[in-house]
Protein backbone atom coordinates (compact mmCIF):
# COMPACT_ATOMS: atom_id res chain seq x y z
CA UNK A 1 0.00 0.00 0.00
CA UNK A 2 2.75 2.71 1.07
CA UNK A 3 4.61 1.96 -2.67
CA UNK A 4 1.12 2.94 -4.26
CA UNK A 5 0.76 5.98 -2.34
CA UNK A 6 4.66 7.07 -2.72
CA UNK A 7 4.14 6.31 -6.92
CA UNK A 8 0.65 8.09 -7.05
CA UNK A 9 2.43 11.32 -5.12
CA UNK A 10 5.78 11.18 -7.88
CA UNK A 11 2.94 10.99 -10.63
CA UNK A 12 1.35 13.94 -9.05
CA UNK A 13 4.42 16.14 -8.78
CA UNK A 14 5.54 15.28 -12.32
CA UNK A 15 2.28 15.81 -13.65
CA UNK A 16 2.75 19.84 -14.22
CA UNK A 17 5.58 19.31 -15.87
CA UNK A 18 3.41 16.74 -18.71
CA UNK A 19 0.35 19.77 -19.21
CA UNK A 20 3.29 22.21 -20.04
CA UNK A 21 2.24 23.34 -24.00
CA UNK A 22 5.13 21.87 -26.25
CA UNK A 23 7.28 24.98 -27.91
CA UNK A 24 5.73 23.46 -32.06
CA UNK A 25 2.48 24.13 -30.31
CA UNK A 26 2.92 27.73 -28.40
CA UNK A 27 4.97 28.84 -31.96
CA UNK A 28 1.89 27.65 -33.92
CA UNK A 29 -0.57 29.65 -31.47
CA UNK A 30 1.21 33.05 -31.25
CA UNK A 31 4.14 33.23 -33.45
CA UNK A 32 3.62 31.09 -36.97
CA UNK A 33 1.01 33.77 -38.45
CA UNK A 34 3.75 36.25 -38.79
CA UNK A 35 7.22 34.36 -39.20
CA UNK A 36 5.18 31.02 -40.92
CA UNK A 37 5.60 27.38 -40.63
CA UNK A 38 8.75 27.40 -42.51
CA UNK A 39 10.87 29.93 -40.10
CA UNK A 40 10.88 32.01 -43.18
CA UNK A 41 9.28 34.96 -42.05
CA UNK A 42 7.52 37.26 -44.49
CA UNK A 43 10.37 39.96 -45.36
CA UNK A 44 10.41 42.86 -44.85
CA UNK A 45 8.28 43.08 -41.55
CA UNK A 46 8.67 39.58 -40.10
CA UNK A 47 12.13 38.40 -40.09
CA UNK A 48 13.15 34.83 -40.98
CA UNK A 49 14.13 32.74 -37.77
CA UNK A 50 15.72 30.15 -39.46
CA UNK A 51 19.36 30.51 -39.83
CA UNK A 52 19.13 33.94 -37.82
CA UNK A 53 21.67 35.33 -36.06
CA UNK A 54 19.68 36.23 -32.91
CA UNK A 55 18.30 32.93 -32.87
CA UNK A 56 21.63 31.19 -32.79
CA UNK A 57 23.05 33.33 -30.69
CA UNK A 58 23.65 33.64 -26.69
CA UNK A 59 19.48 33.26 -25.52
CA UNK A 60 19.94 36.70 -23.67
CA UNK A 61 18.51 39.00 -26.58
CA UNK A 62 16.14 36.58 -28.16
CA UNK A 63 14.49 36.03 -24.63
CA UNK A 64 14.34 39.66 -24.28
CA UNK A 65 12.70 40.39 -27.46
CA UNK A 66 9.79 37.76 -27.34
CA UNK A 67 9.16 39.25 -23.71
CA UNK A 68 9.19 43.03 -24.84
CA UNK A 69 8.51 42.80 -28.46
CA UNK A 70 10.21 45.31 -31.25
CA UNK A 71 9.13 47.17 -34.07
CA UNK A 72 5.82 45.25 -35.59
CA UNK A 73 6.13 42.05 -32.67
CA UNK A 74 4.21 42.27 -29.99
CA UNK A 75 5.34 41.58 -26.29
CA UNK A 76 4.98 38.19 -25.15
CA UNK A 77 5.37 39.10 -20.97
CA UNK A 78 2.05 38.66 -19.66
CA UNK A 79 0.21 37.20 -22.73
CA UNK A 80 2.27 33.85 -21.86
CA UNK A 81 3.69 32.34 -19.28
CA UNK A 82 7.62 31.44 -18.89
CA UNK A 83 7.27 28.13 -19.62
CA UNK A 84 5.37 28.93 -22.39
CA UNK A 85 7.96 31.43 -23.75
CA UNK A 86 10.76 29.38 -23.05
CA UNK A 87 9.19 26.57 -25.07
CA UNK A 88 8.41 28.41 -28.03
CA UNK A 89 11.74 29.70 -27.71
CA UNK A 90 13.57 26.38 -27.27
CA UNK A 91 11.71 24.98 -30.77
CA UNK A 92 12.36 28.09 -32.70
CA UNK A 93 16.28 27.60 -31.44
CA UNK A 94 16.01 23.69 -32.82
CA UNK A 95 14.18 23.78 -35.51
CA UNK A 96 14.74 24.48 -39.35
CA UNK A 97 18.31 23.99 -39.38
CA UNK A 98 18.67 26.12 -36.23
CA UNK A 99 21.31 24.35 -33.55
CA UNK A 100 21.14 26.92 -30.67
CA UNK A 101 20.59 24.83 -26.73
CA UNK A 102 17.69 25.01 -24.49
CA UNK A 103 16.20 28.09 -22.67
CA UNK A 104 14.50 27.23 -19.60
CA UNK A 105 11.51 29.03 -17.80
CA UNK A 106 13.86 29.97 -15.10
CA UNK A 107 15.89 32.20 -17.92
CA UNK A 108 12.76 33.53 -19.26
CA UNK A 109 11.50 34.72 -15.10
CA UNK A 110 15.16 36.10 -14.68
CA UNK A 111 14.79 38.50 -17.93
CA UNK A 112 11.59 39.44 -16.93
CA UNK A 113 12.70 41.18 -13.81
Amino acid sequence: MRSLIVATALAIAAAPALAEPGGQTVYAGYCQACHQASGLGTKPVFPPLAGSAIVNGPPGPLIERVLNGKSSMPPFKGQLDNAQIAAAITYIRTSWGNHAGPVTAAQVAAASK
